[in-house]
């Protein structure tokens, strides 16, 4: 049998951490909502328990706020991704190798510990808690589809008290007996319809598909899906990530773009964002595609535009990309440059062809781009030192119309200091 892999999961991320330093509401419904307080994005249990479900708009949920106290919070992600990077931090302590998975899982290589797994494991959820206030849940498995099943029976069932371990066979048999095939990693709905037509509704009866039919069903995904669930692993703990095939960095506007400066400001902003991912992961980008919309289902006039751009040489400059981005978006941009234009809502910038810097084709000839490779990195150690937004390019402007709407996000704990609580002795 392979060796164990665990999958830590933060229950509630979202909502967790706005508890880790509110204590106030610890036991109350809460919700957080998404970019400019749109839907629901993250409920804890007792809010689930009112009926509240993801992806909710807030506007349908606002009679309960009202009458059964929930507290309404905005995203607060610059929060979220700190209090991730505590948990990733406390959870490399426990094993070598490690794949963080998403912004509140995370993959642990488990092997050499024996015996001493359920008990590693157990330590490794408090110690989260005790560095970061997050309550988590371990599922122990062979493979990576099981640990995923066995983090979601270690959530659901207070029997295993965080840490459910289907290296035990026992174990494993009675959950998938009864876990609904709709919980299995990778099975989506249209594969679910699929499988049900076909009598199977529970994860053990799709264990016991034979993998020819779950090729001819669902493809390869389905097939290894399969395989999985029977412990042949065919998914391995990636520690070193993987090269991005492309980033985007789009953004619902705060209110309304209507005139092509304000445009032009929020695409600066996300040019921008996207140069500084690029530097962050050592990459430059040789092609780039810039959109922006109206809102298709307000009633008003509708709009949508989409234009390319060559990077020549791929470059990651932030002055490069911000140059691109506006040659395009004024190249497919109708109204008037100032008011009365369409209502544009979303805009956005999308990189790809992502090659390593190191490897990426120069200019021997293009001084200049040396020059703004100095800037870039000048810009970047100014917001690093003093703040983010300290510094920018001047077409983002100040007033920032555009900005994503947070009436209700709370401090940002961790990464603002003139945010925080202050005590007058």
């Amino acid at each position: 049998m392979p060796d164990p892999i665990a999958l830590i999961d933060c229950n509630n991320f979202y909502v967790s951490c706005e508890r880790s330093f509110d204590a106030r509401l610890v036991g109350k419904p809460v919700v957080v909502l998404s970019n400019n307080d749109g839907c629901a994005v993250a409920r804890s249990e007792e809010a689930k328990l009112l009926g509240i479900k993801m992806g909710e708009p807030a506007h349908f949920f606002r009679s309960r706020v009202k009458d059964m106290g929930v507290r309404v919070l905005s995203s607060n992600y610059c929060l979220y991704g700190d209090m991730s990077r505590r948990v990733v931090s406390t959870i490399n302590d426990f094993s070598p190798s490690i794949e963080v998975y998403s912004i509140d899982e995370t993959f642990v290589d488990l092997s050499g510990f024996g015996d001493r797994m359920v008990g590693h494991a157990t330590a490794m959820r408090a110690a989260v808690r005790e560095a970061t206030g997050i309550p988590t849940c371990v599922g122990i498995a062979p493979t990576k589809t099981l640990a995923k099943l066995a983090n979601h029976a270690a959530k659901k069932n207070p029997l295993f008290s965080g840490v459910a371990d289907f290296m035990d066979s026992d174990i494993a048999k009675w959950c998938m007996d009864r876990i609904d095939v709709g919980e299995v990693w990778r099975v989506g709905s249209a594969t679910q319809a699929k499988v049900r037509a076909l009598g199977i509704n529970t994860v053990a009866q799709l264990r016991d598909m034979p993998r020819e039919l779950a090729r001819e069903l669902g493809t390869v995904v389905l097939e290894r899906t399969v395989a999985e669930l029977q412990g042949v692993r065919c998914m391995e703990i990636e520690d070193v990530e993987p090269q991005r095939k492309g980033i985007a960095v789009t953004r619902s506007s705060g209110t309304p773009m209507t005139d092509l400066d304000t445009l032009t400001a929020a695409l600066t902003a996300h040019a921008t964002r996207a140069a500084q991912k690029l530097r962050d992961h050592g990459l430059v980008a040789g092609h780039m595609s810039v959109f922006y919309h109206t809102n298709p289902h307000n009633g008003s006039a509708k709009s949508s535009v989409s234009r390319a751009a060559t990077l020549s040489p791929p470059s990651n400059s932030t002055f490069a990309l911000v140059r691109a981005a506006l040659s395009a978006a004024e190249r497919g941009y109708r109204g008037p440059r100032t008011g009365n234009g369409f209502a544009y809502t979303k805009a956005g910038v999308i990189l790809e062809d992502l090659v390593a810097e190191e490897l990426a084709p120069k200019d021997l000839f293009a001084e200049e781009l040396v020059k703004e490779g100095r800037l870039s990195a000048a810009l970047d150690a100014v917001n690093d030192k003093f703040g983010k937004k300290t510094m920018v390019i001047a077409s983002e402007g100040f007033r920032r119309k555009h900005e994503t709407k947070f009436d209700h996000r709370t401090p940002r704990y961790t990464t603002r200091i003139d945010e925080l609580p202050v005590a007058i002795a």
